[in-house]
């Protein structure tokens, strides 16, 4: 027998007499065989010394210390038979955390012992560059010219304060995938041996410290980021303290001017503003439709699909230094006679030429066309080279545009309009794109359009963003979103006083950015500093129901949404108008209707609870202003959910059973939630994990499970839309930006999706996101698997029946 042969079969043994241990990893001793003391490993150092299994079975069972739910032995085993001589130490380290995140599938607490392993090793790679205190990190990361002097130089000022401050206790509080997210994609990195030279903890006080003035500040931001219960958006966290420090999100471009040189400015400015991890939207609306006149050389334009060609390809060149994809969303108004050439950009066949496959789409929709596709009217198309105030006009004044230009005969082109609606819920359901956005509302709803002349014109790549654009100013919007997971009480309530508490840091933090922030376009840092907007989120939303097992369509779960979304704005708006206290209002605040008392439930026709206390908030903001025209937006939180290992955003789950992606594998998670209740009734066996399995994450045909859990834990596919549209609704009377609104239908009919769209018009909302459907292909039922949030769009199923309900959207099959 080989000596590999002999420490597997001593494994298999020690496993064996583990599972019949009474107290699974209570201590067990494993004796290594003589013939295994011949092996040897290779250590960090480069040094090597003689295998001791007991090493690490004390490694594992040590990291999984009050996980009562785990077996410590199990890992430890399947690690030691991965042995042979001359193994590495971080091989063997992988290994068990590989073996451990296997295991979440069957029992979610395997994911914080992989965190804990995980945490264990990043911790030895920082040290062993001699890297033991949270100056050192920043020192070595400013040697390596990756920190700026600024960060240099306030830490070494408080050294001592801020490296007593790291509690390493606090990774304890990661699960896995939110942990190996953090170490491969945001921890800094030697530039040439690629090492991490920061821990979790140094990383979040790095961030904290190059965001506050102050040790005090410094510290209560640290504190709130360690425990998950806040994280700014991905540029703050990537460049934080850097020698490049581009902290927003988003950039909101007005459409280029019909000639090359406005064309070819704008491809460059997006460039840069995408070189440096920001999300683009771009309007090209104002750029002259096909077959339009060049008077300089007398030809004809080739339209705007040629540009956008153009801009597909430089989006994919510039991918933010390898951190994340180049990633942009191009908006148009319907009616630009180019119109139904950009619903087909993303069309999987016909003339690659003519399709852009790394741009996203929206519609910026006028409620005139939905109220012409209600009425089964007529829709004009124009050429913007003949109507160019049309862009600059919204509500009234640009219907009476539109309709004095129809009259007049300039129109191109003349669809039915429930034609052209129709195309568009044709790209969305093949490919999830062609967002619906509405241009109205936006603009009515808006603080910053008071004043004639402040048009918004687009929102962003995840449409959550609503700023005015024009040609000198390119709007920028910073973000973070609050973990509402982590505000229970000590009772089991969700504490709306920590809320209260994590807003008030939230917004000073997110107005510091503004002013840190490294601008790579002038036209954005102009933009930025006149209007001071900031974009405070939320996540978890579906952690917070399953806390307190509400299903999500429930009233009481509608009533809690709406609550939270009133604190966030109240105390949101509280805190600017501190700020406008302390440092001054921001320069454009005359121009807004917040100047007037007017705040954005007001847009909507909605009376707030407490109606004292807002009146009494108005007149402050009346006197002393307020330093931010925009306060919150829900962001899509993809990434940072992750870390925080919460639910995305306010949308509900998508499954009971998912995989995770890393770069060390992919692995399956359960709803954690749901196993804690079907332990608690002792139906968390092997073959209910199956059931799910096979059901793909849904638990809806399994009867063993009671129904009130049935109700709790279904997935977007079993919740009405209708219930997400109304939330979203009541919601958005206390959103002055906007919310990135998923919607999701397991089979997309065109009748359903336009009385769908339809629904969500009436109800006010401003923009919708994606349209989710389910993915053509199944779980694999031999093996374990996952319906991903991102999986292929399956083919929508015809339906030509696009007057399907919409004189009565609310009978629609999609919203009910």
């Amino acid at each position: 027998m080989t000596q590999i042969d002999t420490v597997v079969a001593e494994a298999g043994r020690a496993e064996a007499a583990t599972r019949n241990d009474a107290s699974p990893g209570n201590g067990f001793n494993l004796t290594p065989p003589p013939t295994a003391t011949t092996m040897r490993v290779t250590k960090r150092n480069g040094g090597s010394e003689a295998v001791d299994l007991n090493k690490i079975v004390r490694a594992v069972t040590r990291a999984a210390e009050g996980l009562h739910a785990v077996e410590p032995m199990r890992v430890a085993t399947r690690t030691i038979s991965g042995l042979y001589d001359g193994a590495t130490t971080q091989e063997l380290d992988e290994l068990s955390i590989r073996t451990a995140a296997l295991l979440t599938g069957e029992e979610p607490e395997y994911s914080r012992l992989a965190a804990r392993l995980l945490a264990g090793v990043v911790a030895k790679e920082v040290m062993g560059q001699e890297i033991h205190a949270f100056s050192q990190s920043v020192a070595r990361g400013h040697e390596v010219g990756l920190i700026n002097d600024r960060l240099l130089g306030f830490v070494q000022a408080n050294a001592r304060k801020l490296n007593d401050a790291i509690d390493v206790s606090l990774d304890a509080g990661f699960d896995y995938f939110g942990l190996r997210t953090l170490y491969d994609r945001y921890l800094l990195r030697h530039p040439h041996t690629r090492k991490v030279i920061e821990t979790p903890q140094q990383f979040f006080l790095r961030i904290a410290c190059a965001l506050s003035e102050d040790v005090p500040e410094a510290l209560a931001l640290y504190r709130r980021m360690a425990e998950l219960d806040y994280l700014p958006s991905s540029p703050t966290l990537f460049n934080s303290g850097t020698t490049h420090e581009q902290l927003s999100s988003c950039f909101l471009l007005d459409s280029p001017t019909d000639t090359l040189e406005s064309i070819y400015q704008k491809y460059g400015d997006i460039a840069q503003l995408s070189k440096f991890s920001g999300g683009i939207g771009v309007s090209f609306t104002r750029v002259r439709s096909r077959g339009s006149l060049i008077k300089s050389t007398n030809g004809h334009s080739n339209g705007i699909v040629p540009w956008l060609k153009t801009l597909d390809s430089s989006v994919a060149a510039v991918n933010q230094g390898g951190k994340r994809k180049g990633a942009a969303c191009v908006y148009l108004e319907p009616w630009h006679a180019d119109v139904e050439e950009f619903l087909e950009l993303r069309d999987n066949t016909g003339d690659e030429a003519r399709r852009t496959h790394n741009l996203n789409l929206a519609n910026w929709i006028p409620d005139l066309f939905m109220r012409r596709v209600e009425a089964d009217a007529e829709w004009s198309l124009f050429d913007p080279r003949i109507v160019p105030e049309f862009t600059d006009l919204y509500g009234e004044a640009f219907e009476r545009a539109y309709e004095q230009a129809e009259t007049q005969g300039r129109a191109v082109k003349t669809v039915k309009a429930r034609e052209l609606y129709a195309r568009m819920m044709r790209t969305l359901a093949q490919t999830g794109n062609g967002w619906m956005t509405f241009k109205d509302k936006c603009n009515r709803a808006s603080n910053q359009t008071l004043r004639a002349g402040n048009v918004i014109h687009l929102s962003n790549l995840c449409t959550e963003i609503l700023e005015v654009t024009s040609a000198e100013e390119t709007a920028v919007c910073n973000l973070g979103s609050i973990n509402l997971s982590r505000h229970f009480d000590g009772d089991g309530q969700f504490d709306f006083d920590k809320l209260a508490e994590t807003v008030r840091l939230a917004v000073r933090q997110l107005d510091r950015v503004i002013d840190l922030n490294f601008y790579p376009i002038e036209s954005a840092r102009r933009g930025n500093l006149r209007w001071r907007p900031v974009g405070l989120g939320c996540m978890g939303l579906q952690d917070v129901f399953f806390r307190l097992r509400l299903p999500f369509d429930s009233e009481g779960a509608r009533a809690l949404s709406a609550r939270i979304a009133e604190t966030i704005y109240f105390h949101a708006l509280e805190t600017s108008c501190e700020l406008a206290q302390e440092r001054g209002k921001h320069p454009s605040f005359a121009d807004t209707r917040a100047a007037g008392g007017e705040l954005q439930f007001d847009a909507w026709g909605v009376v707030p609870d407490n109606a004292e206390r807002w009146d009494a908030l108005r007149e402050r903001i009346k006197t002393h202003g307020l330093r931010n025209s925009l306060l919150v937006a829900i962001a899509p939180t993809a990434t940072i959910a992750s870390i925080a290992g919460c639910y995305e955003c306010v949308e509900p789950q998508t499954s009971n059973l998912f995989k995770r992606e890393t770069l060390s594998g992919d692995f399956l998670q359960v709803n954690r939630y749901l196993v804690a209740e079907l332990k608690k009734l002792g139906l968390w066996t092997p073959e209910m994990r199956d059931a799910i399995k096979l059901a793909e994450g849904s638990i809806q045909s399994i009867p063993e499970i009671p129904e009130v859990l049935r109700s709790i834990y279904r997935t977007t596919w079993e919740v009405p839309m209708r219930a997400l549209i109304d939330m979203a609704a009541d919601r958005g009377a206390f959103i002055d930006q906007s919310a990135s609104l998923n919607l999701f239908m397991e089979s997309p009919k065109i009748g359903a999706l336009s009385s769908m769209y339809m629904y969500a018009w009436k109800k006010g909302i401003k923009t919708t996101y994606y349209l989710r459907s389910r993915p053509a292909t199944k779980i694999a039922k031999t093996t374990v698997g996952s319906v991903a949030a991102d999986a292929p769009r399956s083919a929508y199923t015809p339906d030509d029946a696009i007057a399907c309900s919409l004189e009565n959207p609310e009978s629609c099959e999609a919203c009910q």
